[in-house]
């Protein structure tokens, strides 16, 4: 008679409390990293690939070697003739190229 029962009381589930305090930093470590280093990446990547289907007959290229021409002719999707010096001149594939530095001139019609 003089024991009385005693109930054990539920504390509010720590568990789940600690395990979102655990994936929430990491979560907005990950989109930190994919808004600074990530995605411009892509976009840098994506406008590079777009200069290089744009190179045209007459372009001044850059290669990733450090060789400057001119481009003589385009072989194939794949490929470029490109003068590096007076006669001398190279095959380079489109994946070589570093940079465009100056568009040719757009080839003159003539009107009779």
């Amino acid at each position: 008679m003089f024991i009385t029962s005693a109930y054990a009381q539920t504390a509010g589930a720590p568990g789940a409390v600690d395990f979102v305090g655990m994936i929430l930093p990491l979560v907005l470590i990950m989109g930190v990293f994919y808004f600074l280093l990530i995605r411009p990446q892509q976009r840098k990547m994506k406008e590079h690939q777009e200069m290089l289907k744009k190179v045209t007959k007459g372009d001044t290229v850059v290669t990733t070697g450090g060789l400057i021409g001119k481009v003589l002719k385009v072989i194939d999707d794949n490929e470029l003739q490109v003068e590096v010096g007076e006669n001398v001149k190279v095959r380079v594939l489109r994946s070589g190229i570093a940079d465009v530095r100056a568009k040719g001139e757009p080839v003159k019609t003539e009107t009779k």
